[in-house]
């Protein structure tokens, strides 16, 4: 055989393994059947504090809803990123166009693993990497309360991403790398406050989705944790929420996370305001353990560009 030939074989076993490789390494990797086996059954009235501190309802309500409608989980808030434009999808109970079917495998694989009932990777717009350091008994909590709530018809519009984005298979070589349920930070003899502070913020509440900076690939720069961060849609900036960026006092956020006023009597803006209404819905030690880790955290400068 020619050398032409030979290269070209080797070639195409080269390209075959990669593929191969490939197909592999981005599998969709569900929960163990024997974990999923031992979620307990949920407490609808513990679900809804987690409900709230998971802003479920500032993406899946309808755009602009105001007191019971944000009850009620249609999707259809729109986030518009330079990877292209993420649409909340329908949570609502109804059993076809909302999660009324699933169980707790199907949801508890959602948000802690990223996949879905038919075995496709989710986009992580949906923030299962900080839902992967939620306790089963809260995951299952949030599942008991959602069912709770009302069945809503229609599904919400597609995702729309652009090329290579919209290859959702390559999702799972981004996990590898960015999907860890250990906690973000160590804090050296941390008290009972802090502890559930860290808890609610790097778990349920997300907020290191938005105050922590990003590399090319989306990831969050955990080294920068909470540092702030350019906003994920215009030109604004999150801010720094470490105590290098932040000078509030402990009461000061708690007060603010409770009542939407800053210490120097302005007003909360911005997408902000919603998060805070969130906020206002816990329990006060909740939004004191906050505010307690907040003030435990590292400093760090600002983890956006200077303006």
């Amino acid at each position: 055989m020619r050398l032409a030939g030979k290269l070209a074989i080797a070639a195409a076993v080269l390209a075959g393994a990669s593929a191969l490789a490939f197909w592999w390494l981005t599998a969709p990797r569900v929960l163990p059947a024997e974990d999923v086996a031992a979620f307990p059954p949920g407490d609808a009235a513990e679900g809804e504090r987690i409900f709230w501190a998971g802003g479920c309802a500032s993406c899946h309500a309808s755009p602009g809803s105001e007191g019971e409608a944000r009850l009620s989980l249609p999707g259809g808030v729109r986030l518009a990123t330079g990877f292209g434009t993420f649409i909340a999808p329908n949570i609502s109970s109804h059993p076809v166009d909302g999660i009324g079917a699933w169980d707790i495998g199907d949801f508890a694989n959602a948000m802690q693993r990223g996949v879905s009932p038919d075995g496709r990777h989710y986009y992580p717009a949906f923030p299962y990497t900080s839902y992967a350091r939620m306790t089963p008994d809260d995951v299952a909590n949030l599942f008991a309360f959602l069912k709770t709530l009302p069945p809503v018809a229609g599904q919400a519009e597609p995702t729309r991403l652009g090329f290579p984005f919209n290859i959702r298979r390559g999702i799972g070589l981004w996990k590898l790398v960015n999907l860890d349920p250990a906690p973000v930070v160590s804090i050296e003899g941390a008290s009972a406050d802090v502890l559930l502070g860290q808890y609610l913020v790097e778990g349920p509440g997300h907020c290191g989705e938005c105050h922590t900076p990003r590399d090319v690939s989306g990831g969050l720069k955990t080294g920068e944790w909470l540092a702030g961060a350019v906003a994920a849609e215009g030109e604004g900036v999150v801010p720094n929420i470490t105590p290098q960026g932040l000078s509030w006092s402990a009461s000061e956020i708690a007060y603010y996370l409770e009542s939407g006023f800053t210490p120097d009597f302005d007003t909360v803006g911005g997408a902000m305001v919603d998060v805070q209404k969130n906020m206002a819905m816990l329990p006060a030690e909740d939004r004191a353990a906050i505010a307690a880790y907040l003030k435990a955290v590292p400093g760090h400068p600002n983890g956006f560009p200077a303006r």
